[in-house]
């Protein structure tokens, strides 16, 4: 077992205790998939059946990366027999067999987050609620919390403490709606992501024979970030480990920071209250970050209170201080990043795929994205809108979806009349009236329209949508996913629709729906790594892609700067990092700062992103920021003032590094700049200009009545200047200012925030 070599002494220790329950504490950087990876090809090579392994993870894009570990480290393909993937993609592979006996088709549809949006939506129009009280996400988020909680809609609506809530909050209906959306989905042979946790816990706690079947086929059971998990997972794997307790979790406390999305750090805190006898293994050792960056990490995180005891340490270099810098406003906090990553590029040949910037929520990545086009570095924003989640693309898969489940209502009324066959919103009512008169699905009404008495023409219409569909089944039987896909897209005049389209956007949405028809085409050629049976349908390739995640992203698929949230990027790790906005109120978040528990939830947040740095770690904050429409002066985050002083350099002149910046990148004529579509370079010719400008210490606008011809003036951005002319009214003037630095611009006085240098005007 030559991997065994490769491991340090506290990882070879929980690799080869296999028999009893285990607990890896794997602090950030440890190598805590070596250790899973390690443990499973230990397992194999102990003569364990890999069908008896279950490997639980919280990314498709971590399982692959742990077959394909432990498919190296044996030197054969006996992994592919593993039954490792996500809660979600695991539990729906074994739904898919039992879920006759919870009344649901095998073929069910998985939902994501916008169809179930959807169907709320139409619920709370239905009971006649005000969707500006009864939002779609708000009602969403409390049906998610119930289910991972193991609440169903029987027993919400027994549960007086959830009422309670709901009264106070002026939301006594959602118990109703909740049962409505749960009779929906059921009705539509749906499940969302929730519901492929949840159902699976009622299939076990109801057929004791499911439950015996998985007890017995599971004996060895692995679990990573386990301090993610949710109580619905928690309550899984318990009755899956109960029978051997072969169950090793791994995790770090001190990053867990999704309580939003209803995981618990109680579980991972109280593993050890769970199982008698149960070993815990530290990882301590880091293999990622400098010795400075951890060392402020450790700092950081001594201040929870809740937490499992432990202290990193590495055997890398010392590393540089870690950078804090203080900014005016939001401009100049990303103008200094940006002009930071230029520097290190030509200083130090990073590439651009080697810096991260992280910040606390989406919306403050704007001014970051303005200041990397203007100095023309390509980059990468996580959380936009997915693939998947394009029109286009939802409209093409709600065909699919309805070929393989034509209960599904969601997406056959999404498609039932586009590309516009004359089944109008009148005729849709009335399908959907009439299905609920008669206690049948929307489906069956299609069918026998005739017998239903719609008009000739409409009926007609109706049936020949449906014998498209059932042509396309008569496929499924016979044929692999790419080929009903490319039949659907013909068939149903999607595709002919978005090709006689000659804008520039119906050409991008051609394309898209392309290169969905070639995902398809290289999913049916690719081999499957499930290992027991070669399932290349169109069923098959649905439930795949309903499981993507946006943490399933390919971070280093090209050489661009990366973008995200310190949420999104859990996990990842980058050689230089910016973690911007550390302001109170931003971050830590206003909303997250009412109890001890949020509160360290947050300080866990910042400690995550601490740790994503390898080599280099800057954290910026701005004295101003535009917030809700205004621009509010702003406080240090308070974990500013729990960094360790000796690890921290704050630079006296910060003046120097944009300064610098600015010289190397323009005072040649010519310069090296990324393509944004590739990563070959391209020379571009650049004019030598000044230097960046940065307002004086005592900036201060004066009121823009009082500017006159010739006075000097000072701008935050353009630097000092002279007013040549203004014209306008007095309400609104526009002067002609003639900058030092920026050549003459023409300015909206009561917008600029000038501050006079010199009263001396140019006598009228």
């Amino acid at each position: 077992m030559h991997f065994l070599d490769e491991l340090n002494e506290q990882q070879r220790e929980a690799v080869e205790y296999i028999h009893g329950p285990l607990m890896v504490i794997a602090g950030a950087g440890s190598g805590k998939t070596k250790v899973l990876t390690a443990r499973i090809a230990y397992l194999m090579e102990r003569g364990v059946d890999p069908f008896h392994i279950l490997a639980l993870t919280f990314t498709n894009k971590a399982a692959n990366e742990m077959k394909a570990r432990v498919e190296r480290m044996l030197g054969n393909t006996e992994a592919r027999n593993l039954y490792i993937g996500t809660f979600h993609s695991v539990f729906a592979r074994l739904l898919r067999s039992d879920a006759h006996r919870l009344g649901y088709p095998a073929n069910f549809t998985i939902y994501d987050t916008d169809d179930s949006k959807s169907v709320l939506k139409k619920i709370i129009a239905e009971l006649k609620l005000d969707e500006k009280h009864y939002r779609p996400n708000i009602v969403f988020q409390r049906i998610s919390n119930a289910k991972n909680s193991l609440i169903g809609w029987q027993e919400y609506q027994q549960y007086h403490e959830l009422l309670q809530e709901d009264n106070r909050a002026g939301r006594p209906m959602i118990a109703k709606i909740y049962e409505y959306y749960a009779r929906r989905c059921f009705q539509n042979g749906a499940m969302d992501f929730d519901d492929l946790l949840y159902q699976m816990y009622v299939l076990l706690t109801q057929f004791p024979d499911v439950l015996h079947k998985y007890q017995h086929k599971f004996q060895y059971i692995l679990i990573d970030e386990y301090q993610d998990t949710n109580p619905a997972q928690y309550a899984i794997i318990k009755l899956l480990g109960a029978v051997h307790e072969n169950i090793c979790v791994v995790g770090d406390d001190a990053q867990s920071i999704y309580s939003f999305r209803g995981a618990t750090i109680r579980n991972i805190l109280q593993f050890e209250k769970d199982y008698e006898d149960v070993k815990v293994v530290k990882l301590e050792q880091n293999y990622r970050s400098t010795r400075n960056i951890l060392a402020v990490a450790n700092e950081v995180i001594a201040y929870n209170k809740q937490q499992l005891p432990k202290k990193l340490w590495t055997q890398n270099d010392e590393g540089e201080k870690i950078k804090l810098v203080s900014l005016l406003s939001e401009y100049d906090e990303a103008r200094f990043v940006v002009d930071a990553i230029a520097e290190q590029k030509y200083r130090n040949h990073y590439n651009n795929k080697d810096f991260a910037i992280l910040y606390r929520t989406n919306s403050q990545s704007r001014s970051f994205e303005e200041h990397l086009r203007r100095m023309n570095i390509p980059y990468t924003i996580y959380g936009g809108i997915s693939f998947y989640q394009r029109k286009e693309i939802k409209d093409f898969l709600a065909y699919l979806r309805v070929v393989v489940n034509p209960l599904d209502e969601e997406s056959l009324f999404r498609i039932i009349n586009f590309p516009q066959r004359g089944i109008g919103e009148v005729t849709q009512a009335k399908i959907r009236v009439l299905a609920s008169e008669h206690k049948i699905s929307v489906w069956d009404v299609m069918q026998r329209a005739q017998d239903f008495g719609f008009r000739q023409n409409i009926a007609e219409t109706l049936d020949a949508f449906v014998t498209m569909i059932k042509n396309l089944q008569l496929m499924l039987e016979t044929e692999n996913a790419y080929t009903v896909a490319l039949q659907a897209g013909k068939a149903s005049g999607l595709v002919k629709e978005l090709y006689n389209d000659k804008s520039v956007e119906g050409i991008a949405r051609y394309e898209n729906v392309q290169e969905l028809l070639n995902a398809i085409q290289e999913f049916t050629e690719t081999p499957d790594e499930e290992g027991e049976l070669t399932d290349k349908s169109l069923g098959a390739y649905l439930q795949q892609i309903s499981l993507l995640t946006d943490a399933d992203k390919d971070t280093a698929e090209s050489d661009t700067v990366k973008l995200m949230t310190i949420h999104a990027a859990k996990g990842l790790e980058f050689p230089c990092v910016f973690v911007v906005g550390l302001e109170e109120g931003l971050f830590p978040s206003a909303m997250s700062i009412n109890t001890r528990e949020e509160l360290e939830e947050e300080r866990r947040l910042f400690y995550v992103a601490i740790t994503r740095a390898k080599e280099r770690l800057w954290l910026t904050y701005a004295a101003n920021r535009y917030r809700y429409g205004n621009q509010m002066q702003n406080d240090p985050s308070r974990f500013i003032s729990e960094l360790p002083p000796e690890y921290i350099d704050t630079p006296v002149d910060q003046v120097q590094l944009i300064r610098r910046v600015s010289q190397n990148m323009f005072a040649q004529q010519t310069m090296p700049f990324e393509s944004s579509k590739n990563t070959s370079y391209r020379q571009v010719q650049s004019t030598p200009t000044s230097t960046v400008h940065v307002p004086s210490p005592d900036f201060k606008p004066d009121d823009f009545r009082l500017m006159k011809v010739g006075m000097k003036v000072e701008h935050q951005k353009f630097g000092y200047g002279q007013i040549v002319s203004i014209d306008g009214n007095a309400t609104n003037p526009i002067a002609t200012i003639r900058f030092e630095l920026s050549g003459e611009k023409k300015i909206m006085l009561s917008y600029a925030r000038l501050r006079i240098v010199s009263s001396d005007a140019e006598a009228s």
